[in-house]
């Protein structure tokens, strides 16, 4: 007859954990801080529930607190995984030393990404000499189908799995976003015959983007891009550097491939 109270207990500790990762990724997804009726508003989970994940994730430092307003926002613990993460990825050095020389031979600010899922999550930047962006983007993420890294990692799959990866709508990030399924596979097939993807101010205001797979697993599941302030730089030029992009992004493949790095 234990066994039944057992399992019961494992439910609820799975129950837990899941709250505990949904409440966490709620706190990544906002930038503002946030109480216990926003985060029961977001969630909805029960209040009594969620004073106790709060106090053991504070307690944990996952969460920092604010004791004039009882709100909450993510703690230094969460910084402090993150960053063992990129600390224990074997790719990343190789990676950094290829944004370098990208940097370098072009001038302009170079990304390494990984795709999540129908996100790209900036992994490593290498900022441009003459860049005034003053906030990392490592950690953070953008929908893959309005970034040119994203759209590079999407031709890698077949037009099903793509469409089967995205959500139903594609909202618009600036009032250049591709928002039709269609248009996106079409630009993906672009991107496969060329071997390398573009866009332009179709994340970020007043940016163009190339991007290219690194090819060292299959499907790929890393890719490297120059931004380039629009402007600087015409169609044509902005064809080399993505072709120069595709270059070192294939030497690097073969680099992390002879590694032994999958």
């Amino acid at each position: 007859m234990a066994e039944p109270a057992a399992l019961g207990g494992e439910q609820a500790g799975v129950k837990s954990a899941r709250r505990t990762v949904e409440l966490l990724e709620t706190f990544a997804a906002e930038d503002a801080w946030l109480s216990l009726s926003d985060l029961h508003a977001r969630t909805g989970f029960p209040r009594s529930s969620l004073h106790g994940l709060l106090r053991t994730l504070y307690e944990a430092g996952w969460l920092e607190a604010d004791p004039a307003t009882a709100r909450y926002r993510l703690g230094v613990q969460a910084l402090i995984c993150g960053t063992a993460y990129l600390d224990r990825d074997p790719a990343i050095p190789y990676a950094t030393e290829a944004l370098e020389s990208v940097r370098e031979r072009t001038g302009f600010t170079a990304h390494y990404a990984r795709r999540n899922s129908a996100e790209v999550v900036y992994l490593e930047t290498r900022e441009s000499r003459n860049s005034t962006h003053l906030v990392s983007r490592v950690g953070r993420t953008l929908p893959a189908y309005a970034t040119a890294l994203g759209k590079a990692l999407l031709a890698e799959l077949t037009p099903e799995e793509i469409a089967g990866l995205l959500p139903g709508e594609l909202p618009a990030l600036t009032p250049r976003t591709i928002t039709d399924l269609d248009d996106l596979l079409a630009e993906c097939e672009l991107t496969r015959e060329r071997g390398f993807a573009s866009e332009t101010e179709e994340g970020t205001p007043g940016v163009r983007c190339v991007a290219a797979v690194v090819p060292y697993r299959i499907p790929a599941t890393d890719a490297m891009s120059c931004s380039i302030p629009v402007g600087q730089v015409t169609d044509d030029e902005a064809m080399r550097v993505g072709e120069l992009l595709a270059e070192t992004a294939a030497e690097l493949g073969r680099q992390l491939r002879r590694a032994g790095i999958r």
